[in-house]
């Protein structure tokens, strides 16, 4: 991106002018990307609304529905799936989704409808947390479409499948106290706030970079007996003898905001009396991935213990991963004690 230009880094400036300003730096730019991210956004707004007034409708409480994982779906997840899906199926610049809600992907028939962009998403993360008034949030991944036959060529499942290190665009939108949009596309990570008002997302965080300091310590320390002897020595040391506080709010993307923003690491280790031996609970493609692409544009590290999220390879759609994210150091001593432990 030229330096010629700050005016989208300007704070207070829309979601709508950053991207316009934004686009002009690429010459080759087709509006498809903006398109497709003022399309998420759009559905964010409508998401946003629905989860601030969920107490006064009939959305509250868990249907009668099970996702892939087996897990029973909150009505706000069915809410959030179908208003995100429907917004992207036909914003014009897509070509495939994958949902973490849906077993299989959702596909652009039309080839006149079709675009050059994939998108990943989990429509609604720390669903459990709905009926509490604890913040949630929406995780988006976007890559281009491998396939080769441009537009008439139907996506297949292989597009799906690409490592984090390929991804154009990552980002989350937080309800809580107030509604943000996080993003990035490779060049800095951006933060937006929803203005209620004004129903336009203005930039409220130019440039995010996540402080080195040791901050919180965040993960689900219940489940401390199921991790193997490595992650459990990793945390003995964060506690004991770090600069941590422990925080764990049990909504991902809480808890990756608040550590993104004032620095900490955030773990979910495999516990395989819970998931699955050698697993972890997060999703590779709709969790994990892509807020390991944030976190690496603001300076932090994400791994699965022995490799960098964005170099594993998904192997099937709902691929699950051991997750722990944050400060640089944090991470690479989390990988030291699991070399360790392995090498007896």
């Amino acid at each position: 991106m030229s330096k010629s230009s700050n005016k989208h880094m300007e704070k207070g400036i829309d979601l709508r002018r950053h991207i316009a300003i934004t686009q002009r730096e690429y010459p080759n730019a087709t509006g498809e990307f903006s398109q497709l991210l003022g399309q998420i956004t759009l559905a964010g707004k409508i998401v946003s609304r629905e989860v601030n007034r969920a107490g006064l409708g009939d959305i509250l409480g868990k249907s009668k529905n099970e996702n892939v994982h087996g897990e029973r779906q909150a009505r706000l997840d069915l809410y959030a799936n179908a208003v995100f899906t429907r917004s992207l199926i036909h914003n014009g610049g897509i070509c495939i989704i994958g949902s973490e809600e849906e077993s299989d992907p959702i596909h652009v028939r039309k080839p006149e409808l079709r675009g050059k962009y994939v998108v990943t998403i989990d429509p609604l993360d720390g669903s459990s947390n709905i009926d509490y008034n604890v913040s949630i949030g929406t995780i988006f991944g976007i890559y281009r479409k491998k396939t080769p036959g441009g537009v008439e060529k139907a996506a297949t499942v292989e597009d799906l499948l690409q490592p984090g290190k390929d991804l154009v665009a990552a980002g989350y939108i937080i309800y809580g106290s107030s509604t943000m949009l996080v993003y990035t596309a490779g060049d800095n990570v951006y933060g937006f706030t929803l203005d209620d008002s004004l129903g336009e997302f203005l930039l409220s965080y130019p440039k995010i970079t996540m402080p080195q300091r040791e901050g919180y310590l965040s993960v689900n320390e219940s489940n401390f007996k199921s991790w193997s002897a490595g992650a459990q020595k990793a945390v003995k040391e964060f506690r004991e003898n770090g600069d941590y506080t422990s925080r764990y709010v049990g909504s991902c993307v809480a808890d990756f905001h608040r550590n993104l923003l004032s620095g900490g690491i955030f773990l979910y280790p495999p516990e395989p009396k819970v998931v699955g031996k050698g697993e972890g609970k997060l999703r590779l493609l709709y969790e994990a991935a892509p807020l390991a692409y944030i976190m690496e544009q603001a300076g932090g590290a994400a791994s699965d213990g022995y490799r960098r999220i964005l170099e594993k390879q998904p192997e099937h759609l709902h691929q699950k991963t051991p997750f722990y994210v944050g400060n640089k150091k944090a991470v690479k001593k989390i990988e030291q004690y699991l070399r360790e432990e392995d090498q007896g």
